[in-house]
């Protein structure tokens, strides 16, 4: 009781000391220029000009979304299968402590690098084409999905699993009966997190050209068609939606809790 009282006055003490010189800072962030603007007018300014949307534009915008969500599916589908053996050797509980700490150290370096980073890396080596698009995305979901996985299986109940090895089962069917069942929830959540993520980073990345509705933002933003450029932010949106629609579905129909 008395260590509790004694961390709360801490907590009372420097936290507002803490949380000041933080603000103080970040405050020249900021800053502006001496020149007067006037932040509500250019707003309203600006948004005028995506509105009415150029729905004429539907049917190349949606050709580029198809590519986009091929990107998306392949770059999270190829991760989720690499990202799941290598979790293991990440994990505190499974993973070997010298082979652990190499992977901790590459997966830290894969998610140092913004993914448009490794798209122009992609597209140097690849070429301006999707594929370029798919390695890129690969690579980045890899660092999350492997920290995802490794600390799902950490958390889980390590009984079930052991007690089916004592009972003479192989490590496999421990795997397959003990473990998979209650990793596998946390898996799907996980993925359907990073699909999601990379349907709107491969709606970017096609800025360096690594295909998908990136390429259509920037040839809009370059000729200020941003009647144009709504219509491709509004699929992006709709697509959001719906794949934030069907977590909750699965989450509702037990597959991802």
């Amino acid at each position: 009781m008395a260590l509790r009282k004694t961390l709360w006055w801490s907590l009372l003490l420097w936290g507002p000391l803490v949380l000041g010189g933080l603000v103080a800072f970040s405050w020249p962030a900021l800053d502006r220029p001496d020149r007067e603007h006037n932040a509500l007018s250019n707003l309203l300014r600006f948004a005028s000009e995506f509105f009415p949307p150029d729905w004429s534009v539907l049917p190349t915008v949606m050709k580029s979304f198809l590519e986009t969500l091929r990107i998306s599916i392949l770059s999270t589908l190829g991760a989720v299968f690499i990202a799941l053996p290598f979790s293991i050797l990440v994990s505190e509980r499974y993973g070997p402590s010298k082979i652990r700490s190499l992977c901790l150290l590459t997966m830290t370096f894969i998610r140092s690098i913004p993914s448009l980073v490794w798209a122009l890396l992609a597209v140097s080596v690849f070429g301006p084409w999707p594929i370029a698009g798919v390695i890129a995305l690969c690579f980045y979901s890899l660092g999350y999905l492997i920290k995802f996985f490794a600390d799902a299986l950490d958390s889980l109940d390590a009984s079930a699993p052991q007690q089916l090895i004592t009972e003479g089962s192989h490590p496999i069917q421990a795997i397959q009966y003990g473990i998979w069942p209650q990793w596998r929830p946390h898996v799907l959540k996980k993925t359907l997190w990073m699909f999601e993520y990379n349907i709107r980073s491969a709606s970017i990345i096609g800025y360096v050209g690594a295909g998908g509705l990136g390429t259509l933002l920037h040839s809009y933003q370059e000729f200020y068609l941003w009647d144009r450029f709504s219509v491709v932010m509004f699929i992006i949106l709709l697509t959001v939606v719906i794949l934030e629609w069907l977590s909750r579905k699965t989450q509702k129909w037990g597959w991802t809790s």
